[in-house]
């Protein structure tokens, strides 16, 4: 058995014993700023000229990876040099650039391990709906046929499509 002094000094020292957690603090503080680094922001530009229909069932697709964005004009807001296809830095495309840059941007995407390519289409309210169906067609011949439309969900706010 041990002595008495040595029983009272092993409770003083179980009595004062505490976790320091300044250094899980500091840890917490360099991962969060590791991953705020790190982080991939996803950012379109939008065509101010382009109005972007209401559609009361809308609903948010999951995941934004893999998008390539068509933007659609109607006759009265035409892109550049007369062409109703625009990619999104509003660069003119015509049926074929559609499917050259879809296939240039699929080709891309499985190269940095994206598993699935799709096609964002953000078509004017006004626009017949050929040439949206002309712009489906071009994904297609690139061998992508998923397809999302930017859409509102009422009149005041936007989905979170766009």
């Amino acid at each position: 058995m041990a002595s008495k002094k040595l029983q009272r000094s092993g409770e003083a020292q179980l009595e004062e014993l505490s976790i320091d957690m300044s250094p899980m603090i500091d840890m917490v503080f360099l991962l969060l700023i590791f991953f705020m680094v790190n982080a991939v922001i996803i950012d379109y530009k939008k065509d101010k000229s382009i109005e972007i229909p209401i559609a009361s069932e809308a609903k948010a697709p999951n995941g934004v990876s893999g998008r390539v964005v068509i933007n659609v004009y109607n006759d009265e807001t035409e892109a550049k040099n007369g062409t109703r296809f625009a990619d999104e830095n509003s660069n003119p495309l015509d049926e074929a650039g559609i499917t050259e840059l879809v296939r240039e941007r699929k080709l891309a995407n499985e190269n940095s391990g994206v598993p699935k390519t799709i096609l964002h289409l953000r078509a004017d309210a006004s626009v017949n709906v050929e040439y949206t169906k002309r712009a489906v067609k071009a994904a297609g011949d690139a061998e992508v046929g998923s397809v999302i439309f930017s859409t509102y969900q009422t009149q005041s706010a936007p989905a979170a499509v766009e």
